[in-house]
């Protein structure tokens, strides 16, 4: 399993008055949240409040051009603002009144912005699949979530790229300009067929996949390079994966798809553009970075290229003045890969929705700064989600007030396999509930593994093989914290670690175990836990004082080690109980320790 190694988590638990029949009572007991901490949730996004108050609309500033399909989507949810052609200052001052930032290609979302919003910027939309004017590291220091468009402007994108292609071939944008200039050159714009031509897609994400099906079905060969694609995929559409150099060497056409990164900027460059086939013909409606500009102009000077279809430039627009653009051999079109009328409101649709789902505090499938979990995958593990939250929020609430949480241990039960368990997301909600009740900090599913490395908390994950039907992901999952005193000592286990275990049940998770202890309490509402001396009338003795306080009790349970000898009956209640009937359970004389966890 994977594991988040760091240092010890070096800030002190905010010291919380705790209700024992052997401590005094001096306030009403509260877990140490903010003014603004709220019920639990299985959430990848907590949106704050709106200025106006609880219960004001999130505002979503829309920074570019968005389908009207989109906009009305956002205005049933939200205040939409609309306010394009910014400066960078000016997003800047604009962002700390904004919940939500939805913008195309042409905004950039630097580090300056998260930090100018104040903590108020949840979600961060990008309409469009390219996430590289976004500053991911920022957003996820920020707890700020990144949603893009992936699926809404494939065909489009891809159909354009097979534009390009035709278009080059057959010289179309440099017949066209030529008769309308009153020229007949039909000597001089004899194209090339594509038919049995070779045909490499650099980079077979969605888009290059739908490009390479296009490709077949003009008769083209198609290979294609991608380090991270599936063999089968390509397999199952008569696409044949290579390796970078081998692609480049053996190919007719290069059509680019892959995102621009570090290790993908000026991937085409001198050096690469020499070990390809002389009259190589390449089209890109990627990314422009991805291809060194200055060295194409070389390459298309000196024969080896013999043509270029670009859609993307890495300054856009490029400056009139550009040797690329003015070269004979260029078909230039102005970033139209998701241009059509279709793929606008597509785009728009899918961006909405990611962005309106996330500010609900829904898990979002298109998150780019998240741990990637496919939507089947996610409706499947939701009970569980909140599960691991709410286990890690009750084990570290039983960590005495002085102790520092240093290394936590999550165990995970299941019958599947291995590679069928995606724990990535479960990891990251068990941090942001061992985080948040000890911390100022707002934690989300964006920024838990930052967070927890940044304050020294360790986890480590373990699995349990199971026998028997994979029908359920999971069996239990079992949170550990090592070496702290416990508030109440009845949850440490015998090798000496607080241990909170839970289960789902019927879709609602369950409190199954606390130290060695056999509970069965359904994790809604809050929780007291009472170690006992066991003996009759005890469950309606503590349910009479609850029920004259007005407290209802959702579930009780009573874990023993044997008849008469000591019990811990665990009951979950809707209300926080006042300090009043906290101290008349205390008062019980069987009652020996006892505690209370908000949820």
């Amino acid at each position: 399993m994977a594991t988040s190694a760091s240092k010890a988590l070096r800030t002190p638990f905010l010291k919380t008055p705790s209700f024992s029949s052997k401590q005094p009572l001096t306030s009403a007991f509260s877990v140490a949240l903010g003014p603004s901490r709220r019920a639990v949730k299985p959430l990848v996004v907590v949106i704050s409040a709106a200025a106006g108050g609880l219960d004001a609309k999130p505002t979503v500033l829309v920074a570019e051009k968005l389908g009207e399909a989109g906009l009305e989507l956002l205005k049933e949810f939200a205040n939409v603002d609309c306010a394009y052609n910014l400066s960078p200052e000016e997003l800047c001052t604009k962002i700390s009144l904004c919940d939500a930032l939805i913008v195309r290609s042409g905004t950039k979302v630097s580090r300056e912005v998260f930090e100018s919003s104040g903590g108020r910027l949840k979600v961060v939309g990008r309409a469009g699949v390219g996430i590289d004017n976004v500053d991911l590291a920022a957003a996820t220091e920020h707890g700020c979530l990144v949603v893009n468009a992936p699926t809404a402007n494939t065909v489009a994108a891809a159909e354009h790229g097979i534009a390009l292609l035709a278009a080059m071939a057959r010289n179309v944008a440099q017949a066209d300009a030529s008769v309308k200039g009153g020229k007949w050159q039909r000597n001089k714009y004899v194209g090339v067929s594509l038919v049995g031509k070779t045909l490499a897609v650099m980079g077979f994400g969605k888009v290059g996949t739908e490009v390479a099906r296009r490709a077949k079905g003009l008769g083209m060969h198609v290979i294609a390079h991608d380090p991270y694609a599936p063999a089968d995929r390509a397999r199952a559409i008569g696409v044949e994966l290579v390796s970078f150099d081998e692609a480049i060497a053996t190919a007719d056409f290069i059509s680019l798809h892959m995102p621009l990164t570090p290790a993908t900027s000026k991937v085409l460059n001198d050096e690469t553009f020499a070990k390809m086939k002389k009259g190589v013909r390449i089209v890109n409606v990627a990314r422009g970075g991805v291809i060194d500009e200055e060295a194409l102009v070389r390459a298309l000077d000196a024969g080896i290229v013999a043509q270029a279809a670009l859609d993307v430039f890495t300054q856009e627009p490029p400056p009139q003045e550009s040797k690329l653009i003015q070269h004979e051999k260029v078909t230039a079109t102005p970033h139209l890969g998701a241009s059509t009328m279709e793929a606008q409101e597509g785009v728009a649709i899918e961006i909405a929705e990611a962005v309106v789902g996330a500010l609900k505090g829904e898990l979002a499938a298109t998150a780019v700064n998240a741990p990637m979990v496919s939507a089947e995958v996610l409706t499947e593990l939701k009970p569980y989600v909140v599960l691991a939250e709410k286990l890690g929020r009750l084990a570290v609430q039983l960590v005495a007030g002085g102790s520092g949480v240093k290394t936590v241990k999550v165990t995970y039960a299941s019958a599947r396999a291995t590679d069928d368990l995606d724990t990535r997301l479960l990891r990251a909600m068990i941090t942001k509930g061992i985080i948040e009740p000890i911390s100022s900090v707002f934690v989300n599913l964006v920024n838990a593994d930052f967070t927890a490395k940044q304050r020294g908390l360790r986890i480590t994950e373990e699995r349990i093989g199971l026998d028997g039907s994979p029908e359920n992901p999971l069996d239990f999952i079992q949170v550990q914290i090592a070496n702290v005193e416990s508030k109440f000592a009845s949850a440490i286990s015998d090798s000496g670690e607080i241990k909170v275990e839970g289960r789902v049940k019927d879709g609602i998770p369950h409190l199954t175990k606390v130290g060695s202890f056999e509970v069965d309490v359904s994790l809604e509402g809050s929780i007291i836990l009472c170690r006992q001396v066991d003996q009759p009338g005890m469950i309606g003795r503590v349910g009479s004082i609850l029920g004259e306080e007005n407290v209802n009790v959702s579930f009780m349970s009573v874990g023993r080690i044997a008849p008469r000898k000591q019990a811990v009956m665990a009951i979950g209640v809707d209300d926080q109980p006042s300090k009043q009937a906290l101290k008349r359970i205390g008062e019980v004389p069987a009652i020996e320790e006892f505690v209370f966890l908000k949820l």
